[in-house]
């Protein structure tokens, strides 16, 4: 049995099946931003809403619950406004590898909060807009602000810690929190997701909206492999799950044709090794004219990538040499939205 939960604009489709699939819709009317779920607790999955903060489901999807926690720091340094700033806009949501309880939270504006228990109680990891860049930190539809946008976790150290802030900075940490390095050599300022594979320590891939990047130290430095890479405003990146080197990315030339399916324009490219970028057309996965930039979640096995568009989730076998589309049933109006997060679990 496989469980797909794909987060779309204004609600969440859980997917559950193999040849024949069985959907249901959840938080309806929502504004969604980010979804976790881990195959070493799938009872629980994580969702981030703009508006009414983090959901979570104890009971595999079947329901949904606020977790009525209001993330209100105390003022930092690099953001003006009021000296106890709410914030409900969850923009970003990880699951340690290590630990399936602990889980890291990005909030509008930047900020980081842990859980220790699976989401009952919080920590503010404090520190992080007191890095020096915090101050020229802003997300261009909305200036006044910036927020987290990716979160990942080592899976060699449980902490080590990445930041991907929209827009500023990739920050890093390696003692779970406690203090954070900013800007590393090489590193992007738009980083909208990150992957790590789990059989190469070090290695890291970033998806940003200024171009790839690769690090082989664990973020302490960065390369650029853009050869072949004709659309650079990068979204989503994943790893063959058999081989550390070959990796998938979906982009477009920009935040119009990446985001607005009336005017989408995207593009899934594919690195094997140290080759060139390919892009995949022709391959059953909807590209180009229409198409929002995808997300991506991988499988267990070899070579097994879940993507989703605003056309539907799609499945691949042998890394994008070929894919289906799920026989998902994908509701009236999804065409108009860019999905907002994918998750896989495969029992």
């Amino acid at each position: 049995m496989t469980t797909v939960y794909a987060a779309l604009r204004d609600r969440l489709l859980r997917a559950e099946g193999e040849e024949e699939w069985t959907t249901t819709s959840h938080l309806e009317g929502h504004e969604l931003e980010c979804l976790a779920a881990s195959p070493d607790a799938p009872e629980r999955v994580f969702v981030g809403t703009f508006e009414s903060g983090l959901h979570r489901s104890t009971d595999g999807g079947d329901s949904f619950e606020s977790l009525e926690t209001e993330f209100v720091p105390e003022r930092e340094s690099g953001y003006g406004g009021a000296e106890n700033l709410e914030s409900d806009a969850v923009t970003a949501v990880t699951i340690s590898p290590h630990d399936p309880d602990v889980v890291y939270v990005g909030t509008e504006p930047s900020r980081i909060y842990r859980s220790s228990d699976g989401g009952e109680s919080w920590e503010h990891l404090e520190g992080l807009t007191d890095l020096p860049s915090a101050e020229g930190w802003f997300f261009p539809p909305r200036p006044h602000t910036h927020h987290v946008r990716w979160l990942e976790v080592d899976p060699f150290d449980p902490d080590r810690l990445y930041v991907g802030i929209e827009a500023g900075a990739f920050v890093l940490s390696t003692d779970g929190g406690e203090r954070w390095q900013e800007r590393p050599e090489g590193s992007r300022r738009d980083n909208h997701s990150m992957a790590i594979h789990p059989d190469r320590e070090g290695l890291v891939y970033s998806a940003a909206g200024d171009g790839f990047a690769v690090s082989a130290d664990g973020g302490e430095s960065w390369d650029h492999p853009q050869e072949g890479l004709e659309h650079r405003y990068c979204w989503s990146v994943v790893p063959d799950p058999g081989d550390p080197d070959a990796v998938l990315v979906s982009s477009a030339s920009g935040a119009g044709s990446a985001h607005t399916a009336s005017s989408a324009e995207s593009y899934v490219y594919r690195k094997p090794g140290g080759e060139p970028w390919e892009r995949l057309e022709g391959t059953g996965l909807p590209t180009g004219e229409g198409v929002v930039r995808a997300e991506f979640a991988t499988g267990s096995d070899p070579g097994v990538v879940y993507a989703v568009n605003n056309r539907g989730p799609f499945r691949t076998a042998d890394f994008g040499d070929s894919w289906e589309r799920l026989e998902v049933a994908w509701p009236e109006g999804l065409e108009a939205q860019a999905p907002r997060g994918l998750a896989v679990l495969e029992a």
